[in-house]
């Protein structure tokens, strides 16, 4: 290795070629997560991840990796955050889908390229960049893409703090972006103190949640969270829970869209988080119509292929089911009665007795 620069200087310059590539912000902090492992480790223990059953059982694997990070990238000194800003510009206000029954409401986030593929590459640009200023040095990159406490990390590098709702927010950003690390043994200075708490008696992420999911404050039951019930599990949806998801068919934004934080929130700089295919205010009846090629056809490159026909097919037919009881809402489902797939059927038929068609 080259002999490195003083390391204030590097972290300036780091900074400077991370916001070159699209991220908004970037901090660093030590490996040091045990406060909130032993947080993670309760509310495993708690059941609150849909227990055994539940599709976020792979929380409990690997678990000691994701609460030592050295476990899962030995020789690792410091930890790199990076934060990028999703929020797309769009001509269709969030509340005016999410009060329209014929439409369907997905997650910002998602309306764009998957994030994985447009973030992962600009991290292994920087770090080529870093081989090129300084000389090789140990690391490795991670996109949501193994066990890493990735809030915790970000927090403790000043890129916010936990939010009531358990998403990190920043006093000058809000919370709709996504977070990225860097591991290395590059003995990187430590940025700042982490950010003060300003949640306040603020309550309201709790007072909106649809289904209750926020039990207290930062405290989640994942089995009850929209974006568990559409996107990680595979199973049906339970019954009790499919009126109060309402028109969300991937994901939920309702908690951050109340946030008073995210009046300062960024627009997404990238190109790749606009919204493809008219998907930030779709007509429900046309996303069922939609045969499985259309489906790869419209998802592709997006995090919406993740969960899969099937998944699509079920998530549309109960927001069809909690909308008005049209005609051709009535005419697609109906189409649907005797689909191939069991969990479609099931769907299906609750949607159709609830829109009052025997």
């Amino acid at each position: 290795m080259a002999a490195l620069p003083p390391a204030e200087r590097l972290l300036d310059w780091l900074r400077e070629e991370a916001a070159g590539l699209g991220f908004s912000a970037l901090g660093v902090s030590d490996t040091d997560v045990s406060v909130d492992a032993a947080r993670l480790r309760r509310w495993l223990g708690d059941g609150l991840h849909g227990g055994e059953a539940g599709a976020l059982r792979y929380l409990e694997r690997h678990l000691e990796q994701r609460c030592e990070p050295r476990r899962l990238k030995p020789g690792t000194l410091r930890v790199v955050s990076l934060r990028m800003d999703y929020w797309p510009v769009t001509a269709h206000e969030p509340w005016a889908v999410l009060g329209d029954g014929r439409l369907g409401y997905i997650a910002r986030y998602a309306l764009g390229r998957d994030y994985h593929r447009t973030i992962r590459p600009r991290l292994q640009r920087l770090c080529d960049a870093m081989v090129a200023r300084i000389g090789p040095f140990g690391y490795r990159v991670y996109v949501d893409s193994a066990p890493v406490l990735e809030r915790a990390l970000a927090r403790k590098a000043g890129l916010g703090w936990v939010g009531k709702h358990t998403n990190l927010i920043h006093r000058d950003a809000g919370s709709s972006f996504l977070l990225a690390e860097i591991y290395t043994d590059l003995p990187l200075p430590i940025t700042s103190q982490e950010h003060p708490h300003l949640c306040g008696s603020c309550s309201a992420c709790i007072d909106v949640c649809p289904t209750g999911a926020i039990v207290a404050p930062y405290r989640l039951d994942a089995s009850r969270c929209i974006p568990y019930l559409t996107i990680e599990s595979k199973a049906p949806i339970p019954e009790p829970l499919r009126p109060l998801i309402g028109n969300r068919i991937f994901g939920c934004d309702d908690c951050q869209l109340v946030c008073p934080w995210n009046r300062y929130a960024g627009r997404a700089e990238l190109p790749d988080f606009t919204a493809r295919h008219g998907l930030d205010a779709p007509p429900l009846i046309w996303l069922m119509a939609w045969s499985e090629a259309d489906y790869l056809h419209y998802t592709e490159g997006s995090a919406l292929r993740r969960i899969g026909y099937e998944g699509w097919l079920r998530n549309v037919a109960v927001a069809l089911g909690n909308g008005p009881p049209d005609p051709d809402a009535i005419a697609v489902l109906e189409a649907r009665r005797d689909d191939a797939s069991e969990l479609v059927r099931e769907h299906v038929g609750w949607a159709l007795l609830r829109l009052g068609w025997c």
